[in-house]
């Protein structure tokens, strides 16, 4: 008579988090591999894209990875590991909000494209004003920080994508994109400034002087 044994009881998430703590790799891909849609849910919920949602994933269980020795055993370790989910999704809304606006309001990815036809002469002049600004502005940033903008930006590649191009990871296309934005943000608002100054100096040269630039 065969006799069947039964199969081990899964380690409870405290066996877990302590063979986690002191190196086992099996133990955090054994967490990984029981929490990770759970968690990638929570992400796509936040960004609405498959590919941002799995970089934002991975970033969660980093954070998660790191914080694993100040989880209370007394509490429900899914709860707790949601929680930091739903509040790292929270920050990383807010700060890719904020960076979207101010680069929306610097740059317009449409105003590198030609000139619509569609549009009436001031539009389409200003338009053009607005394309050779952003050049300038591209132009002054370093290669490194411009084609990583552009990549992301313009051409809309993921950040998979992008690191497979650059053959760089995805913590330092991100690091560039970011680094990229606020930079060609400042200079477009250093360059309207300066044009600003121009066109004051034009309106007023038929009459009183125009006002010098402090340095």
């Amino acid at each position: 008579m065969r006799v069947t044994v039964p199969p081990a009881p899964s380690p409870t998430p405290d066996t877990l988090i302590e063979r986690c703590l002191v190196g086992d790799q099996t133990a955090w891909e054994a967490i990984v591999r029981q929490h990770w849609r759970k968690v990638f849910n929570v992400a796509y919920k936040f960004v609405g894209k498959h590919d941002e949602a799995e970089d934002l994933t991975q970033d969660i269980f980093l954070k998660i990875f790191r914080s694993l020795d100040t989880f209370d055993r007394r509490a429900n370790f899914q709860t707790w590991l949601i929680s930091i989910s739903r509040n790292l999704c929270i920050d990383y809304y807010r700060s890719s909000k904020k960076e979207r606006r101010t680069i929306d309001r610097a740059v317009n990815a449409a105003d590198l494209s030609p000139v619509s036809v569609e549009l009436g002469p001031l539009a389409a002049l200003e338009q053009q004003d607005m394309a050779a600004l952003l050049r300038r502005a591209l132009q002054a940033l370093p290669s490194s920080l411009r084609t990583a903008v552009l990549l992301r930006d313009l051409q809309e590649l993921s950040y998979q994508e992008i690191a497979d191009r650059l053959s760089l990871p995805e913590g330092t296309v991100k690091s560039r994109i970011n680094r990229g934005r606020r930079e060609l943000a400042r200079q477009v608002t250093r360059l309207r400034h300066q044009a600003e100054l121009r066109r004051r100096g034009r309106v007023s040269s038929g009459g009183a002087p125009a006002p010098h630039a402090s340095h």
